[in-house]
């Protein structure tokens, strides 16, 4: 996994200071879902992206590392 998606992820949760149970409540998916994600074992999908970006208000683009304007 790219690097820029880890730290993009866990920048924007502590800017809104939700915890990875919180999340994954908010965007429908496993807590430890989140967590495989911060770890970098496993990626999100396309769909999770969209949730993520929906969710935090970012562009995927963002999320992903292609711009770096929120």
């Amino acid at each position: 996994m790219d690097i820029k998606i880890i730290e993009r992820i866990k920048y924007l949760m502590d800017i809104e200071k939700i915890s990875q149970y919180g999340l994954s409540k908010k965007i429908g998916v496993w807590e430890s879902t989140i967590s495989n994600w911060l770890n970098g074992k496993k990626e999100p999908s396309i769909e999770s992206l969209w949730k993520l970006a929906d969710y935090f208000d970012v562009s995927v683009d963002f999320l992903i590392g292609r711009e770096d304007d929120i």
